[in-house]
């Protein structure tokens, strides 16, 4: 190590709570944070092992970005470094969502607030646009990459295809691919936007040590394990005192997210939308937009936006005289099941990460997961914009086909102005998240105070 002074967990914990407090963005944001902190700043890593660290959590279902800051916390401190940065990640997001929430049940239907998040609507319809070029960028590197992006897209969009099965198809075929020595299928080179000035893992406080060098690799197979019993435990307990209720469908839900959340949020959210709104009816599409738009501005990871579904879901379906109470205990368990397994995986992967990364079929795996999330994405896109910018839709069933299309003269003029905007704002005015988030806002308040929404 070229350092002298190891930080203590308390000095870390400082850390991780600036971290946490700094954690706009999405991932992309939440990552150039920690590089920024991490390996620039403090130089408790090198750019090596941070990418290495990112390709792993890349590797695992769930929010990378949040794993990522786990398994840095377990390197530096073991366990209980992985309890600190993993929990503090997501503590103000939890927070932040569950505030956001009770308001939106309470007055969600007063027009002053309505308006604001008519205007985060169009924002967020950009952002996920934007989302799609960014993947599809570093994603779809040759032809085999763009057929697999549109497959998953038409039999999303045209056949309502399942997510799972999406996945686990790509996964299949990047894996095939690589066994049998096919080109486009060796390996995947992530080529992250780093600022100027590389800094080596030999400069670094942890110097060039191999992760399988670190902590304990049978203390973290222990926290593993309890990690895994914390999720499933009380999963099972739901199911056998309320089958059937809406907690038990909530918590078997996220589970089964949980496992398959492969590709990052917006991923995860195509899925959510297409069986939150349309399978069990929970919320409606509008509703799932001002939910995103609520994980938007506020710090943590963007999946948080689960916390609301989870919390709308219990409001009305618990049958509970407190619904406020109902929704905050519906929107914990979400919480809860979503981050839970995060844990696990951290800890049972995380000794054996130098090995990983050099598995040539498991990258080209994630290689073609990757490129059908384009798709997913994509799809999400479509989806945000038709119930944006339209205010009806109408189903279209022939045979296998099942396409949801928008009634065109329900246009909506004002939707549809600021979702031009927002673009406008996004890809020519290259305004950052938080200034378009506000200015969208303001822009549906202002139309509402018009008369126009």
């Amino acid at each position: 190590m070229k350092q002298n002074s190891y930080p203590g967990l308390a000095e870390a914990t400082k850390v991780w709570a600036r971290i946490a407090a700094l954690s706009f963005g999405g991932p992309a944001g939440q990552m150039a944070v920690m590089h920024r902190i991490l390996v620039q700043e403090k130089r408790w890593i090198g750019d090596d092992r941070f990418l290495h660290a990112l390709n792993f959590c890349m590797l695992l279902p769930g929010p990378e970005a949040q794993q990522l800051a786990t398994y840095v916390g377990w390197l530096m401190h073991g366990v209980r470094g992985a309890l600190v940065a993993g929990l503090l990640f997501i503590l103000p997001g939890v927070s932040a969502i569950m505030v956001l929430s009770w308001i939106y049940a309470a007055y969600g239907d007063i027009r002053f607030v309505a308006a604001l998040f008519f205007g985060l609507k169009a924002a967020v319809l950009a952002i996920v646009v934007q989302a799609v070029i960014r993947v599809a960028g570093k994603a779809l590197r040759n032809n085999a990459m763009r057929f697999l992006a549109i497959s998953a897209f038409v039999a999303l969009f045209a056949f309502a295809a399942p997510f799972p099965l999406i996945v686990a198809l790509a996964a299949l075929i990047g894996w095939a691919g690589a066994a049998m020595d096919v080109a486009a299928f060796q390996g995947r080179n992530r080529d992250a936007s780093m600022p100027d000035g590389h800094i080596s893992d030999s400069d670094s406080l942890l110097g060039q040590e191999s992760a399988e060098d670190g902590p304990d690799r049978r203390t973290a197979h222990r926290a593993g394990f309890a990690a895994l019993a914390l999720w499933l435990v009380p999963v099972a307990l739901l199911m056998l005192v309320s089958p059937g209720g809406v907690f038990t469908d909530i918590a078997t839900f996220f589970s089964k997210l949980a496992l398959l959340t492969f590709g990052g949020a917006y991923a995860a959210l195509a899925w959510v939308a297409q069986e939150a709104v349309g399978s069990y009816g929970w919320l409606q599409p509008a509703e799932m937009l001002d939910g995103l738009g609520m994980a938007e501005t506020t710090p943590g990871p963007l999946i948080m936006v689960l916390q609301f579904v989870g919390f709308l879901a219990a409001l009305r379906e618990s049958g509970w005289p407190m619904p406020l109470l109902a929704g905050t205990i519906g929107g914990l368990i979400a919480t809860w099941v979503t981050f839970a397994p995060c844990f696990a995986w951290i800890f049972f992967g995380a000794p054996y990460m130098e090995s990983l990364r050099h598995n040539r079929r498991l990258s080209a795996a994630l290689s073609a997961v990757t490129a059908a999330v384009v798709g997913v994405i994509l799809n999400l896109a479509v989806w945000f914009a038709v119930h944006t910018v339209w205010r009806e839709t109408m189903p279209l069933d022939v045979g296998l086909l099942h396409v949801e299309l928008p009634v065109l003269s329900s246009l909506d003029p004002a939707a549809a102005t600021l979702s031009v905007l927002a673009l406008i704002g996004v890809f020519m005015l290259r305004m950052g998240m938080t200034a378009l988030l506000a200015s969208a806002a303001c822009l549906g308040l202002l139309l509402h105070l018009a008369g126009f929404v």
